[in-house]
């Protein structure tokens, strides 16, 4: 019985360190995305790019149509929550701006 005992241990002590990594990717992805600021749609580079934290804001722009956000942009990072174009930020997943590119 000892030794059931002292297998059960170490195969459970195995499947726990083989796991550790990804419970750490995890966290680190939870970490990083609260890291990076909100991008603030005053700043200069989001107005020239007309980015709304809100994609139905710019339902008056010409480049601007029904169902695009940030979300299902090719610039947009899941993960962060960030975009390619404001590497330094992150941005409203409902968000829109006018580089907008269907995600393939």
């Amino acid at each position: 019985m000892g030794k059931q005992s002292r297998r059960a241990f170490l195969r459970n002590s195995l499947l726990g360190v083989a796991a550790l990594p990804l419970g750490v990717g995890i966290l680190s992805r939870q970490s990083y995305a609260q890291e990076l600021p909100r991008l603030d749609p005053n700043d200069e580079q989001a107005q020239a790019l007309n980015y709304v934290e809100d994609a139905e804001q710019a339902s008056d722009h010409p480049s601007y149509e029904e169902g695009e956000v940030c979300a299902n942009c090719m610039f947009f990072e899941r993960r962060s929550q960030s975009c390619q174009l404001f590497p330094q930020n992150s941005v409203e997943p409902d968000g829109w701006c006018q580089s907008w590119v269907t995600r393939d």
